[in-house]
């Protein structure tokens, strides 16, 4: 799906949000990242295979890391 090089982080890497976007919708709170990524403004996440990423889930991640 990505044709970065180098190429941006799978959907199921913990730095999934480091890929690039593809569609930015401020006005709706989301934006399409290259590796199918729905992120919310929220920091709730949509994963390619249907998996939601809560805020609270995230940042519990990112502060683990």
């Amino acid at each position: 799906m990505c044709q970065h090089q180098p190429q941006c982080p799978p959907p199921e890497s913990s730095d999934r949000e480091a890929a690039h976007v593809v569609a930015h919708h401020p006005e709706q709170g989301w934006s399409l990242l290259c590796n199918g990524v729905l992120l919310f403004e929220d920091t709730g996440e949509l994963l390619p295979d249907g998996r939601a990423i809560d805020p609270a889930q995230r940042r519990a991640q990112v502060a683990a890391a």
